[in-house]
């Protein structure tokens, strides 16, 4: 089975047997805060194509205009309902509709804002945005904690863009290298046991 193909049949059964679950949650962040249900942000996708990823809000309306693009430990913009689907991940399912219409994969580099793509090393680009980004990838379960580990930061942006950022990137193209659906499939399952707190997977040690 082609990758796009095992995208499409993924992303689509899990709408299907998710949808009751997205329907309660887009009510739920609707009641709980003023604003729409869905957030879009703009992200850096194959090829350097922009496009726009969907999430479930889980901050203020205002937050990109209220703070960086980054978010750190309790996050004052995060909003009730957005800290328990933060914590479960649940927030990244809309992007199932990202991989639907081809934006993103199910496994995949993860898009990164136009701001720090600008800052990857021209041969990474060209490695990293040669295929689709994902909804998960060995970057998303090492650094599951990302948010946490920027809280005991004394810059946090700085933290990120000389430390984490260039780990995730050397993930990513250990990804690109190495990508099979075997491993695409270990990746689903290592992100499916980070959800329920249970360890497997890479932490924080990408090699070159």
């Amino acid at each position: 089975m082609g990758k796009r193909l095992f995208d499409i049949v993924f992303a689509a059964l899990a709408l299907l047997l998710l949808c009751p679950l997205l329907l309660a949650v887009a009510l739920w962040v609707r009641l709980d805060s003023s604003g729409p249900a869905l957030f879009r942000q703009q992200r850096v996708g194959r090829g350097g194509r922009p496009f726009y990823i969907y999430k479930f809000r889980t901050m203020r309306a205002d937050a990109e205009a209220a703070g960086p693009q980054i978010t750190v430990g309790a996050d004052a913009r995060i909003t009730r309902a957005g800290a328990w689907l933060r914590r479960a991940k649940v927030d990244e399912l809309p992007q199932f509709l990202n991989v639907l219409r081809g934006d993103m994969s199910v496994v995949g580099p993860r898009p990164e804002v136009p701001r720090y793509v600008a800052l990857y090393p021209s041969d990474v680009r060209e490695t990293v945005l040669g295929v689709r980004p994902g909804i998960t990838d060995l970057a998303s379960i090492a650094f599951r904690d990302e948010s946490s580990l920027l809280a005991r930061s004394a810059d946090p942006e700085r933290t990120y863009v000389e430390q984490i950022l260039p780990a995730k990137l050397l993930y990513a193209q250990r990804y690109v290298r190495t990508r099979s659906l075997w491993l695409d499939l270990r990746i689903i399952a290592w992100t499916i046991l980070a959800v329920l707190g249970r360890p497997g997977g890479p932490r924080h040690s990408p090699k070159p």
